[in-house]
């Protein structure tokens, strides 16, 4: 039991700053604070509702759709928090909204990665639930995801993301002088030879959580490097914006066709018109 000084129930969040009132019921969850700025240029409009520390927030609408933001800062460590933190004030569903290190030769820098599950090697998601629990994608998020990279018309991969503390070392890159961690010489085959189509540092604790809490989330990340064929670029930042937008709109529409077809769940005998 925690005493009243570390109550993580009161109204006001104690890291994120906000409380009921400043969120809406899907938020996108961009890592770097300054890419908040990215992410509402694709909304009719928005309102900055708290900043403390690397948790940035805006609360907005896209096409009549309430929509928020929070930034995470990098890692699952701050990720969780801010799970924790807007989950404690209804938030329902979760989109991880960044950017990635392709490992298939065929994914192009500026393309889209929707994530469908992921391997946990961030040991956050290890201090929840046994490491042999899943981190899998909500599928009705996927599918929103997917049906808004269509629209959009942007290339996009479906697959595993492994999720990683170190940017480095766990990450089977060098460290300070050419320091190689135990088993970085071949981390990136191996997770090719597996089918694993991206590595990033936040989607499989986000995952986790959100299910094991019953909510929803997903992750869409715009590929800025390809580790097997060694381009680089930062570009096409935000198509992965611009789609968890329309995704977050789509969601909705789902979910009112759910209701009024009395369905717990999407499912293929849904139709969703385009707007």
């Amino acid at each position: 039991m925690t005493g009243d000084s570390e109550n993580p129930n009161s109204d006001v969040q104690y890291h994120l700053e906000v409380s009921a009132d400043d969120v809406a019921d899907t938020v996108l969850l961009p890592g770097n604070p300054e890419r908040l700025e990215k992410i509402v240029e694709f909304w009719d409009d928005h309102e900055i509702r708290a900043h403390h520390r690397e948790y940035r927030t805006a609360t907005g609408t896209t096409d009549g759709t309430p929509i928020s933001v929070t930034s995470t800062g990098i890692g699952s460590p701050s990720a969780a928090i801010a799970v924790e933190e807007l989950a404690r004030v209804g938030c329902e569903t979760f989109i991880r909204v960044g950017s990635c290190g392709a490992i298939q030769p065929e994914m192009d820098v500026g393309d889209l990665v929707i994530t469908t599950g992921a391997v946990r090697q961030e040991g956050t998601s290890d201090e929840y639930v046994r490491e042999d629990y899943p981190a899998t994608a909500d599928y009705e998020v996927v599918c929103a995801l997917v049906a808004a990279a269509e629209r959009l018309g942007y290339d996009y991969h479906t697959g595993v993301t492994m999720s990683a503390d170190s940017f480095y070392a766990g990450q089977g890159r060098p460290g300070f002088e050419g320091f190689e961690a135990a088993g970085a010489d071949d981390l990136v085959d191996q997770l090719k030879d597996a089918n694993v189509k991206n590595i990033e540092m936040e989607a499989s604790a986000i995952m986790t959580i959100a299910n094991l809490y019953g909510l929803r989330a997903g992750a869409v990340c715009t590929v800025y490097a390809n580790r097997e064929t060694g381009a680089f670029r930062t570009e096409g930042e935000s198509r992965a914006a611009e789609t968890a937008t329309l995704a977050t709109h789509l969601l909705a529409k789902m979910d009112a066709v759910k209701r009024a077809h009395g369905a717990e769940r999407w499912h293929a005998g849904l139709a969703l018109e385009e707007d």
